[in-house]
């Protein structure tokens, strides 16, 4: 463990430290290097700069002392004495300038731009040297520059200065020659000195910069290829690896789909059997209810029937046997007759009963007269059953377990609704869809609260929906009563949709659709 934190740490730590600190010393260096070459070389330049202008105000004393001897030599001229005052004017003019531009030199200065250099020892020499000739020009120039007219140039002493300015100008002419040529010279040896400098400056830069490649740019770059070698190895790696993900995850799919459709085949077939067992049960169930109409009908019917017409020869025997005494009589003709009267309702509630386990109009008609009779027999004042249908009387029947579904759901449906909704009006509805088989039974009675979770697990068993600004509840799961989940196991068996909508005070309304295509099938007898 200590050994690996030594290699991370001289690789991950002491390196990039020891390449930093390289880096920033050699661009310290770098960069001071620069500087100081840029500062001296703008420094000399500007001393240059300074000396070329002290060099041409030097040059212009050789052109300047050529205009005074000129000028000079104009006043003294016979011919030109009418402009003799335009002469010694010109003369005042040039002179100062000339006086002045040479005293500065001296001191190695400039009015325009303002500089100010330092003369060597040679060109003071070379002043002091030229000191005479100028203060000949000087002396001289000072007396004819006070000339009021021509004939004052007669004079000895001005004859004398001219003179003097003539021996003057020549001297003066070579010493200014000699002092432009060593202030070349000087100038010469100092960019010389100043590209030397240049030089070294250059070099060093490039010994540096080439330091900084060997240094720290070889070695970072061999660093970052080898950093590249890497990312590439990785983004291989990670390719594959991502590859064999994908392969994994594409089987896990295929694995996944197929369990599912295992499940889901696995689900239908189960739903499948508990359909076939349920449509066993109920095909049972109606084999029973028939075989208990039947014997209701034939057996239990026959037997008060004939209980019946043995009441009635009873009371015809004691009718004829007592006639000489009624008040004996009475009370066994009145007791005869309320049996006989409890007979025929017995009779009559045992029809019923027969009835409504298997209807023989059902059986020998179908269910369109079958629905037609169960909204006869339960419209009473109170109550309005209506039932509407697109069926025409030509159609043929509908398939046997579909017309004993349609039967008993509105059977079911309409006792409901009369038993526990008090309803004033209940409409029946059957349609053919074209596809589908649609089945609508429909009451104003009271409603009720489809309760939101069943009793069982504890799961929502309803969604709700809004229809005609009414909040209703469509049934997914569990009905909240017996009557209504028979409704829904008998629409399931048909693989059918079931709608139930309740809204409190308003009423119930129960949709069945089935899908149905309307090839009616022949019909076999119940």
């Amino acid at each position: 463990m200590s050994d690996t934190r030594i290699d991370n740490t001289k690789d991950g730590s002491v390196i990039p430290v020891r390449f930093t600190r390289l880096y920033l010393t050699l661009l310290i260096i770098l960069a001071v290097l620069l500087t100081v070459g840029q500062g001296l070389t703008q420094w000399r330049l500007r001393a240059v700069q300074d000396e070329l202008w002290v060099i041409r105000y030097a040059a212009l004393q050789r052109h300047q002392s050529q205009q005074i001897v000129k000028q000079v030599l104009q006043i003294a001229d016979p011919g030109e004495k009418e402009k003799f005052s335009e002469n010694v004017a010109a003369l005042r003019q040039v002179f100062p300038v000339f006086e002045r531009y040479h005293i500065q030199m001296r001191r190695g200065e400039a009015d325009y731009p303002r500089v100010s250099i330092q003369n060597s020892d040679t060109v003071q020499r070379l002043y002091e040297g030229i000191r005479p000739e100028f203060e000949a020009f000087r002396k001289s120039a000072h007396q004819l520059m006070r000339l009021q007219d021509f004939e004052a140039v007669r004079q000895p002493e001005i004859q004398a200065s001219i003179k003097l300015i003539l021996a003057n100008e020549k001297p003066f002419l070579e010493e200014i020659d000699h002092i432009v040529r060593e202030y070349n010279g000087e100038l010469r040896a100092k960019l010389t000195t100043l590209q030397s400098i240049e030089l070294y400056l250059y070099i060093f830069t490039v010994v540096v910069l080439i330091g900084i490649g060997f240094l720290i740019f070889r070695p970072a770059a061999k660093k970052l290829r080898q950093t590249f070698a890497q990312l590439i190895e990785a983004e291989s790696q990670t390719t594959a690896a991502n590859k064999k993900l994908m392969n994994a995850n594409r089987s896990l799919k295929e694995t996944r789909q197929k369990l599912f459709e295992a499940t889901k085949l696995q689900y239908q077939k189960e739903i499948d059997e508990q359909k076939l067992r349920t449509s066993y049960l109920i095909a049972g169930q109606e084999e029973e209810r028939k075989r208990l109409s039947r014997e209701l009908h034939d057996g239990l019917g026959q037997m008060l029937t004939a209980i019946k017409l043995q009441i009635e020869g009873l009371e015809a025997s004691l009718s004829r046997t007592t006639p000489t005494d009624p008040v004996g009589a009475a009370p066994h003709s009145k007791n005869l007759k309320t049996l006989k009267t409890l007979v025929t309702q017995t009779i009559q509630e045992t029809r019923t009963i027969s009835n409504n386990l298997m209807p023989s109009v059902l059986s020998d008609f179908g269910v369109i007269p079958a629905i037609k009779m169960i909204a006869e027999q339960d419209r009473s004042e109170s109550l309005d059953v209506t039932f509407e249908t697109n069926f025409t009387p030509d159609m043929s029947r509908l398939n046997k377990n579909v017309e004993i579904m349609l039967y008993r759901v509105t059977q079911e449906a309409v006792s409901n609704a009369i038993r526990h909704g008090k309803p004033s009006h209940i409409h029946i509805e059957l349609n053919d869809r074209g596809t589908t088989l649609q089945l609508v039974i429909a009451d104003n009675g009271q409603g009720f609260k489809i309760p939101r979770k069943t009793p069982e697990n504890g799961q929502s068993s309803i969604k709700k929906s809004e229809i005609n600004d009414d909040t209703s509840t469509v049934l997914e799961l569990r009905p909240p009563s017996q009557g209504l989940q028979n409704i829904q196991e008998r629409t399931k068996l048909l693989n059918g949709k079931f709608k139930l909508q309740s809204v409190l005070g308003k009423g119930t309304k129960i949709q069945i659709s089935i899908p149905y295509k309307t090839h009616f099938a022949p019909h076999d007898t119940y």
